[in-house]
């Protein structure tokens, strides 16, 4: 997500307390949830007599389910904060921290803790008075599969980062503002091969394009570091685009679909909150490369690319507007990372098709550029290079490949394999597919994909 956008507080907060004011108790049968989101609403009240009652009387009144709306209030409400601190310690019995985040990820760590009826109201309510397109993502009664409470907000309004819809793209020789070096995502379908420069993508994070004929959309979450390429088509002959909300899950982004609002969790392609929640929909992966401009386009001479002229103005020189994150060790974002084999920033290669779920550490190609393993009961071959965070994963039969001193070919059996976008092909015509896949950080597959799955110990050949 870009820099966090700062709105006044006193129109936030009046916002939140003229709205919630709707709700407060007026007779004696109105029930304690009501009073709790009531009390909660002037957690950011201007009057800071209001606010230390609201925090007392949630410490000793609301209970446990106060704990979300506490926890909230910690991130907006700078003033309170040893009293918040405080209030927090007394309901859980726990010393989890100083700072928001430190909550956060103690909130992760308690799913038992459920948070009162009614909190959907409260947080449609400060969610609006943020930005009031939110009401199409988070509404009283929504369907969810994620934990409301854990819902943050990114810093950017519904679509401060805008998707890039059908983009003008130009030839690869017209391509002046790239150097050879640049990362772009690769995309081959069906023989029509287009090129995504990172530097570009960093600022919009997502696409929405037809390419071969297949509607994709590229949903790129920075804070994880993974491009994930979804075909969109639906069951009935249309297909989704979608949008970034501006919202974030355990520091991954929550992408939004045009079509019914609903959230989806970037990477699993699934949706989470909203219409589509029962749905049982799962985007299917496809290929994407990432790989440096110069590879790309030797490989693939007849590829187009996007035009820097986006229609949006943004400062598309390299490294805006993620250069200090990608080089820092730390995640802007909270989240659990309980697997500790790799760094929470450490690259890895995640294969998304076999129904066995394992990643490759991107580090491991440095002393094998060729990789021969399993996933489940499927045979695979890798190709990985870490320097451009380039792996493509392809689907044999066992047979067991070698690096060549010939860039995009290796060798099996004596016999010469070219490295294309589509399979492993030989001279004879015999070929093994491309495989699904994509970069990402370590934190992201642990969190999303990795509960049981594998990270791979490279096998000796």
């Amino acid at each position: 997500m870009s820099q966090i956008l700062q709105k006044p507080l006193s129109r936030f907060a009046l916002c939140l307390m003229a709205s919630l004011t709707l709700l407060a108790p007026s007779h004696a049968e109105e029930t304690d949830d009501l009073q709790t989101a009531t009390m909660a609403a002037q957690l950011i009240s201007q009057s800071p007599v209001l606010r230390r009652v609201s925090i007392e009387w949630l410490r000793d009144i609301g209970g446990k389910p106060a704990i979300p709306a506490l926890i909230r209030a910690l991130r907006y409400n700078a003033e309170d904060r040893d009293l918040i601190i405080n209030a927090l310690e007394s309901l859980t019995g726990e010393q989890a921290g100083t700072r928001w985040h430190d909550w956060v990820l103690w909130q992760e760590a308690h799913p038992e803790i459920q948070a009162f009826e009614g909190h959907d109201s409260f947080l449609t309510t400060l969610f609006t008075a943020i930005d009031p397109n939110f009401v199409s993502f988070v509404y009283p009664g929504v369907s969810h599969k994620i934990r409301l409470e854990e819902i943050v907000w990114g810093g950017v309004y519904k679509d401060g980062i805008p998707a890039l819809t059908n983009p003008d793209l130009i030839e690869a020789v017209n391509a002046v503002y790239l150097t050879d070096d640049e990362l772009v995502f690769g995309v081959s379908i069906n023989g029509d091969v287009r090129a995504y420069p990172l530097r570009i993508m960093d600022w919009h994070e997502m696409f929405n394009d037809v390419v071969g004929g297949v509607p994709v959309s590229l949903a790129y979450c920075t804070l994880c570091a993974s491009g994930i390429l979804f075909d969109t088509r639906r069951t009935d002959g249309s297909n989704f685009t979608f949008g970034s909300s501006g919202f974030l899950y355990r520091s991954n982004k929550l992408m939004y679909d045009h079509q019914t609002q609903s959230l989806w969790n970037q990477f699993t392609g699934k949706p989470v909150v909203g219409r589509l929640t029962d749905s049982e929909i799962e985007l299917k992966t496809l290929p994407v490369t990432i790989t440096h401009w110069g590879d790309w386009k030797a490989a693939n001479p007849t590829t187009k690319i996007l035009a820097i002229e986006t229609g949006y103005r943004r400062d598309y020189r390299p490294g805006q507007p993620y250069g200090d994150y990608f080089e820092s060790a730390d995640l802007l974002f909270p989240a659990q990372v309980e697997r500790t084999e790799l760094d929470p920033k450490d690259y890895v290669f995640a294969l998304r098709s076999s129904g066995h779920e394992k990643a490759w550490s991107l580090a491991s190609f440095n002393e094998k550029p060729v990789i021969n393993d399993s996933a489940g009961a499927l045979s695979l071959t890798l190709i990985g290079d870490p320097d451009t965070r380039t792996v493509r994963a392809y689907r044999t039969d066992g047979t067991k490949f070698a690096v060549t001193d010939t860039p995009r070919q290796v060798v099996a059996n004596g016999e010469t394999w070219a490295v294309t976008e589509e399979a492993l092909v030989n001279a004879g015509g015999t070929s093994f597919p491309r495989l699904p896949g994509h970069i990402a950080y370590w934190f992201a597959w642990a969190g999303y994909l990795g509960d049981s799955g594998e990270l791979a110990n490279v096998p000796k050949d």
